[in-house]
């Protein structure tokens, strides 16, 4: 691996922002960070690439807890190369972890997919497997497969446990549906965090669903009983749980801008998780693909079902949502940080990823001045951007 210092760029820190700043890396994690120029050749001598990126901003990698394919492959079609193109498509766009998302459908194909993807997490292809389904309200599935749907089954949900040999990190459940408090349990006690999402939840039975050890909102306001005034629903109970993380996808299709800015204010920049919900479709374009069996349609880069009666996903990409959770009104410390430091606590990465600081491991986006990727660092190797002499 290549020793390198970056120099010459704006840095996204923790807490705040270097305008001209450096950042060096050794082997797969960074080594230092300051401001102005980089400490001398007696610092970093002849074997260290300086790599000059002016006018770049700099992000820690984002990371996805959320997402179904893209680049014009699903995660779902329990095929190595569609994982590959798909994870290929998202890294492009900045994301260094992820997680492959698989939603309703039989169980004998979930458990393919399942089965499939933990060899992906086993090669470091992706982090894990999120399960958004079966368990999921009727009334509130979107585009989920009413038929598919399954009320709570410890067994079933020990199949997939095991088929994913320790590689399934999240499951949404709707907490409501008979015998989901004590699923969500299980799911717990496996080591998995359980989400609540696609459910019709009232607010009591939400907040029993985070007693039970739910840690997670399932894309807030979308999936679930609305938020009303003698009502609050799922909306309240997550908002007001501060054990609770919740998730948002701002692709100015689920969410008006004031929606956005109504979850941070309300939960705050250290729980507030911006996702993709990526489908197939994107990368791609308009057109037409599948998510979890069902024909979604693609138009203008909205997703729906064929019929319409559903959004069906997202065609966001990370980078996509980090600019656009800005041009709704976070600051883009915040905005960073909800794309990268709260889904790795999420996780329980620890320390070692989400942001930019010496010991960290080198995963970094380095932005232009539009908020394009141009450059894309993992561990601390280039998957695109900048050669040794600075050209992106």
């Amino acid at each position: 691996m290549t020793k390198m210092v970056l120099t010459g760029c704006r840095i996204v820190l923790d807490k705040t922002i270097v305008e001209h700043g450096w950042l060096s890396v050794d082997g797969a994690h960074i080594t230092g960070v300051g401001e102005g120029h980089p400490p001398s050749a007696a610092g970093h001598g002849e074997h260290w690439a300086v790599i000059g990126l002016a006018g770049a901003t700099l992000v820690p990698g984002f990371i996805d807890l959320h997402g179904h394919g893209g680049g014009g492959r699903s995660f779902q079609e329990a095929h190595a190369g569609a994982a590959a193109a798909a994870v290929g498509l998202h890294r492009r766009h900045g994301t260094t972890s992820q997680l492959a998302s698989v939603s309703t459908c039989p169980p004998e194909q979930m458990l393919s997919a399942i089965s499939c993807l933990a060899g992906a997490a086993s090669s470091g292809l992706i982090s894990g497997t999120h399960l958004e389904g079966p368990f999921l309200s009727h009334e509130r599935r979107g585009a989920h497969d009413p038929n598919a749907l399954r009320t709570p089954d410890p067994s079933l949900m020990a199949e997939f446990l095991a088929a994913g040999l320790g590689t399934v990190r999240v499951v949404t459940i709707a907490p409501e549906l008979p015998g989901a408090l004590g699923l969500i349990e299980m799911v717990a006690a496996a080591g998995v965090v359980p989400a609540v999402g696609h459910t019709d939840a009232t607010e009591a039975e939400a907040r029993a669903g985070f007693d039970a050890g739910a840690r997670l909102a399932t894309h807030l306001f979308n999936g679930m009983r609305p938020l009303r005034h003698r009502d609050p629903g799922v909306v309240a109970a997550a908002v007001e749980d501060e054990r609770v993380f919740v998730e948002v996808i701002v692709d100015g299709y689920h969410l008006a801008d004031s929606a956005v800015r109504l979850a941070h204010r309300l939960v705050g920049r250290d729980r507030l998780v911006l996702v993709t919900d990526a489908m197939a479709g994107a990368g791609v374009g308009d057109g037409r693909y599948a998510l979890g069996g069902r024909v979604v349609d693609v138009r203008n880069g909205r997703a729906t079902l064929a019929d319409s009666s559903s959004l069906a996903g997202s065609t966001l990409t990370m980078d996509r949502a980090l600019a656009g959770a800005v041009r709704a009104g976070l600051s883009l410390l915040d905005a960073s940080r909800a794309a990268s430091w709260v889904p790795a606590r999420v996780l329980g990465l620890g320390a070692g990823r989400g942001t930019l600081a010496p010991g960290q491991r080198a995963d970094l986006v380095a932005l232009d001045q539009a908020g394009r990727t141009q450059a894309v660092m993992l561990a601390g190797e280039w998957l695109l951007g900048p050669d040794a002499d600075g050209q992106s």
